[in-house]
């Protein structure tokens, strides 16, 4: 009876260790995981085209437009 509750506590503790490892480990990367990935990155690209297209075409081109009529024009 002794040795059937040692083996029996040997397989509870063994189960508890594999659940243990195979709940706490992070082998390999599933297909959801790099999928988020790549739209994170495309989503963040875009925001930052779309934030210098503005900042390029409101602030700077008039203004770069504006000098070089000025550079053009001279009356000199």
């Amino acid at each position: 009876m002794k040795s059937f509750i040692c083996k029996l506590k040997n397989k509870a503790v063994t189960a508890a260790v594999r659940t243990c490892n195979s709940l706490s480990g992070n082998r390999g990367e599933g297909y959801i995981d790099t999928a988020i990935k790549i739209l994170l990155a495309v989503v963040i690209g875009a925001l930052l085209l779309a934030g210098l297209y503005a900042l390029f075409g409101e602030t700077v081109l008039p203004t770069l437009t504006q000098r070089i009529k000025e550079m053009f024009n001279y009356g000199g």
